[in-house]
């Protein structure tokens, strides 16, 4: 069966990850089929605005789209393309998984494998009800979160364990100082945890949960929490492994998904040929996951593994002398065998 995906090359070096990412991709003999929209800088400069809405119809059309990062300018336009793209598509539930890989400059080159399910769609990041007195003196900002926002998070962060064979779900928050919000957040991720008795349910307080990242991540399996806790959290975790580099991310809706690297899009070495393309091809593992390709997923994990064991052709982050399209080469010739 042929998949049809939309392809957003973005900004800055996105079009050459891109351009990696679906080397391999196609190498792999996936059935895969592309069919590319603009949006960010490079839809601006074609269309005129951020987010062509022949961009957003491909993407509903599609129902699964593969992103390169893109640069939100500043001073117009939205606050973020990103949001944008969450709101416009109800892409509740935002998946980012932060694994150990080997020869990489990380604090833990072992041992870390885990998954952030940061709710995506309300709480204080989304910036509601954003003021600021006349006289500048105060600025106010409506934090709000919402029963079913609350459980279709839990819930789907407790399927997704119990998916993939994980045995612990770790609920943050900060119920004890924010009673209304966070406490209405906990209370219902307690009735959905209630539902999966074969799956432990630790609870943590997020100040506590960022010290026990920093000292002992691997007794994380999955973490669940709110927007801008799971932001300031998932980041985190990326660091633990060797940075933005080696961390994809999913946005993941009822009807529809986008797949992305969440790192920037990197201006200053844009068109130098030397960007690690690793963030978006696991993205791309994500998306194969997504379309029912569990097995091809897997495999395009254990090249890029593979590929960093051996040191082939590894980008300049990475501690090597090689390209993009040159480390590409070499993940695409493992995952094609």
């Amino acid at each position: 069966m042929t998949h049809t995906i939309t392809v957003i090359r973005g900004d800055g070096i996105g079009p050459e990850i891109m351009d990696a990412t679906l080397h391999v991709l196609d190498a792999m003999g996936l059935g895969l089929a592309y069919e590319e929209a603009d949006a960010g800088m490079a839809a601006l400069d074609k269309h005129g605005e951020l987010l062509p809405q022949a961009t957003m119809d491909s993407i509903r059309s599609n129902k699964v789209a593969l992103k390169s990062p893109l640069t939100t300018p500043v001073g117009e336009g939205f606050s973020s393309i990103n949001v944008e793209l969450r709101k416009r598509f109800d892409l509740y539930a935002n998946v980012r998984p932060a694994r150990s890989f080997p020869n990489t400059r990380s604090r833990f080159p072992t041992g870390v494998d885990l998954i952030t399910v940061r709710e995506n769609t309300e709480g204080a990041y989304i910036g509601e009800g954003q003021e600021v007195t006349d006289d500048g003196a105060t600025a106010t900002l409506v934090q709000k979160v919402t029963r079913k926002g609350s459980e279709r998070i839990v819930r789907y962060a407790f399927d997704l364990a119990r998916k993939t064979g994980r045995k612990k779900v770790t609920v943050v928050h900060k119920a004890n100082i924010l009673k209304s919000t966070s406490g209405l957040f906990l209370k219902v991720a307690r009735e959905v945890a209630a539902q999966y008795p074969e799956i432990q349910c630790n609870e943590m307080i997020v100040d506590n949960t960022c010290m026990q990242l920093v000292m002992d991540p691997e007794q994380f399996d999955i973490i669940v929490t709110t927007n801008l806790f799971g932001d300031i959290i998932s980041d985190l975790c990326a660091g633990l492994i060797g940075g933005l580099g080696l961390t994809p991310g999913a946005n993941i809706g009822e009807e529809v998904a986008i797949f992305e690297a969440v790192h920037g899009s990197a201006p200053d070495i844009a068109g130098k040929g030397v960007a690690n393309p690793c963030a978006l091809l696991l993205g791309a593992a994500q998306m194969l996951d997504h379309l029912g390709m569990p097995a091809q997923a897997q495999k395009l994990r254990d090249a890029i593994v593979a590929t960093l064991e051996a040191k082939d052709s590894l980008t300049p982050d990475l501690g090597g002398t090689g390209t993009t399209m040159s480390f590409a080469r070499a993940i695409a010739s493992r995952a094609a065998a």
